[in-house]
């Protein structure tokens, strides 16, 4: 097993560990955007099944843009391929998020609608959980887009209950850096299925993130020290979302 393998694995298990991400009966919807990302936490969730003594379901959810990149196909094509389980939601919010009206900042608005349809699928699925693949490097960079652009101290959470907990999301990649998992992705051969998103490499994300790369080179402790300062002050309080998520049929979860 290789050193990317071995680490992908050890931080997953205790990612989950510490924060009892995943219990046994759990109905796990795992968004899937195509970035490596995701599919490697898809791909090591079914892994895990074989090694631990709890069972739970995965589905695979895969949101189209609609940017006429067909990444539902090729989504679509890596599942059935894989032997996963999925649902292929066709969507226009990218383009819906780049109207004249909404130019100033179109990633917000495209990335609500595509959680309000995740949050739906949750519910007519039945699941109780949704598995994102957030890693370290997003923790970081929403702490400081949140600072920049919202005049908010907050960022994203490993584990978030929402909807007086009727779900839950978990992040169990929130350990982990962004350059292990693209090298445990390459090894295992996972895709990269890009958008087409217009404003893809231009996003307040994209500048954040080059503005802390650069810092990053000049201390290789900075990161480490902005990671666990998040951690230790976090609160892990819940999400409030201005939306009412239709009724969700929680299962009993054992353990």
């Amino acid at each position: 097993m290789s050193y990317a393998a071995k680490e992908m694995k050890r931080l997953m298990g205790k990612a989950v560990s510490r924060f009892q991400m995943i219990g046994d009966g759990d109905r796990i919807l795992v968004a899937v955007s195509g970035g490596q990302d995701s599919l490697a936490l898809l791909w090591l969730l079914r892994e895990r099944l074989t090694r631990i003594p709890i069972n739970y379901d995965l589905k695979a959810v895969h949101v189209e843009l609609g940017f006429g990149q067909d990444t539902g196909k090729k989504m679509e094509d890596f599942f059935n391929v894989n032997g996963f389980d999925y649902c292929i939601i066709k969507s226009s919010f990218g383009p819906r998020a780049h109207a004249k009206e909404n130019k100033e900042n179109p990633c917000f608005l495209c990335s609500r609608l595509r959680r309000k349809a995740i949050f739906e699928k949750a519910s007519e699925l039945k699941c109780n959980k949704i598995a994102f693949g957030h890693q370290k490097d997003d923790f970081i960079e929403t702490f400081f887009l949140n600072l920049f652009f919202a005049g908010s101290i907050d960022t994203i959470q490993p584990v978030q209950e929402l909807f007086n907990g009727k779900l839950t999301i978990i992040r169990p990649f929130y350990l982990l850096n962004k350059t292990i998992i693209k090298r445990y992705a390459d090894e295992m051969g996972l895709p990269v299925i890009h958008s087409c998103c217009p404003t893809a490499r231009s996003s307040k994300r994209m500048q954040t993130r080059s503005m802390l790369l650069n810092l990053y080179k000049t201390n290789k402790k900075i990161k480490g020290n902005i990671f666990h300062a998040l951690m230790k002050h976090s609160t892990f309080t819940v999400n409030r979302y201005p939306y009412a998520l239709p009724e969700i049929h929680r299962k009993t979860v054992n353990g």
